[in-house]
């Protein structure tokens, strides 16, 4: 059976990762030169699931950063990927 997420819950979990990724300036850094977003442009879109959806993207894309962060919010890497899921739609 596929566990299931709410569209809410994955915001939630959005929201944390890039709380999460803005406290460091050196994962700021990263994120932005990755996304080609400006500062001012992610602070924007901060609350669109797309945006939410492609910040978990980014932390699955490096499993340092994804396993820190499950590490300090107790989550699992699998709800990550469902998550990022539920955002994309």
């Amino acid at each position: 059976m596929v566990p299931k997420l709410s569209p809410q819950s994955a915001e939630i979990l959005g929201l944390q990762a890039l709380g999460w990724l803005v406290a460091e300036p050196d994962r700021l850094d990263r994120l932005l030169l990755l996304s080609g977003m400006e500062p001012a442009g992610l602070q924007a879109a901060a609350g669109d699931p797309q945006l939410l959806g492609a910040v978990l993207e980014f932390l699955l894309a490096d499993e340092g950063l994804l396993l820190a962060f499950c590490e300090d919010h107790g989550a699992k890497p699998a709800a990550i990927h469902l998550a990022r899921h539920v955002l994309e739609g």
